[in-house]
């Protein structure tokens, strides 16, 4: 099994070490598609491999004329099985945790909790890999309250890290006749202003948390993205009177997450290569962006070459002062919305 391991790792090493010069045919081929279409003159640097460029050309479908990344191996095979997730904690948990983590347990269908005790990570992702798990999410804290949480994509990664803030348990929320059992079926999900590169990343990471559900599920989990603070939210609905009366009632928990990094590696690998970090305090960059903006496709998100490989850097966060603009055309600074124009208010802030 180590030896299968290891060897699977090196193959998906070695396809995505083969990136840049994929990408690079792709634009070759892009651009002479594109002059042919508009019955242009083939650019001079592609007079020389022009014949060859049109075999492949002419050879591609519809599978073979997208160009693939690293990001299609590591979720080559979600769509075969229902994913399998492990849930586990820090080491000596506080009970505050100890219920969180039981209470996110019924939020991901398929999941199983375990104590953590003394193992460490290495032990922990080589059971997992052992026992067929597609992802690992471990939960952090800080004095009795969760902050933290990181998913681990298997068996080649990613590894997302988010920030927790606001934390409502589900019997903080209300009495058990108001938030009721927390159904086991499928859940649908909504991503909200996940526009950008970045978000359509953490979109997908999220996502393969949950099997495929059935149409006919009352049960919906909302993630809210709101100046890249995600809100965290799970509903149940019914429909006494017809698709024109939906009453909702919230299960709980209820947080909000803050996405800080993302490894190309499993938990284990320290020195795993850093696809995005989130740098607050640096002002030579533009502002990470979940939500790209108007006009703009994947604002904030910058690609650097290196190596044949893509390493996205993002600085400056959005705890600092801002500039919002409402639907009205007024511009207010600070970094939450109280407007005419705003519909929904999510979870505050927390304070500095």
């Amino acid at each position: 099994m180590l030896r299968r391991n290891q060897r699977l790792r090196k193959e998906y090493l070695y396809r995505k070490s083969l990136e840049g010069k994929e990408r690079a045919e792709y634009e070759r081929k892009s651009v002479l598609k594109r002059a042919l279409e508009e019955g242009k003159p083939i650019p001079t640097e592609l007079r020389a491999d022009e014949a060859e460029l049109r075999k492949k050309v002419e050879l591609e479908d519809d599978n073979t004329a997208v160009q693939r990344t690293h990001m299609d191996d590591e979720y080559a095979h979600a769509g075969e099985a229902d994913p399998k997730v492990l849930l586990t904690t820090s080491r000596d948990p506080s009970s505050r945790l100890v219920q969180f983590a039981k209470e996110m347990k019924l939020v991901f269908p398929n999941s199983q909790r375990i104590n953590r005790g003394g193992m460490i990570l290495n032990e922990l992702v080589e059971t997992c890999r052992s026992h067929d798990f597609t992802d690992i999410v471990v939960l952090h804290e800080h004095r009795g309250e969760p902050d933290g949480m990181v998913v681990c994509h298997l068996p080649y990664g990613p590894t997302t890290y988010f920030g927790i803030f606001n934390t409502v348990l589900r019997h903080d929320i209300g009495e058990k006749k108001e938030v009721g059992t927390v159904s086991e079926a499928y859940p649908h999900l909504i991503f909200d202003q996940f526009t950008s590169k970045l978000g359509e990343r953490l979109a997908c990471v999220l996502k393969h948390l949950f099997p495929v559900p059935k149409d006919d599920t009352k049960r919906v989990i909302t993630f809210a993205n709101q100046s890249d603070y995600i809100s965290f939210r799970h509903h149940t609905y019914t429909m006494p009177k017809g698709v024109k009366s939906v009453e909702l009632k919230e299960c709980g928990p209820r947080f909000e997450l803050k996405p800080y990094q993302i490894r190309l590696g499993t938990v284990d690998q320290q020195h795993a290569e850093n696809e995005w970090v989130l740098r607050s305090y640096t002002r030579s960059a533009k502002k990470l962006r979940i939500a790209a903006e108007p006009g703009a496709e994947g604002a904030g998100y910058e690609e650097k070459q290196r190596q044949g490989r893509t390493v996205a850097v993002s600085a400056g966060g959005s705890r600092g002062k801002g500039s919002v603009t409402h639907q009205s055309g007024k511009r207010h600074r600070g970094g939450t919305s109280k407007g005419p124009g705003t519909k929904m208010q999510f979870g505050k802030k927390p304070a500095r």
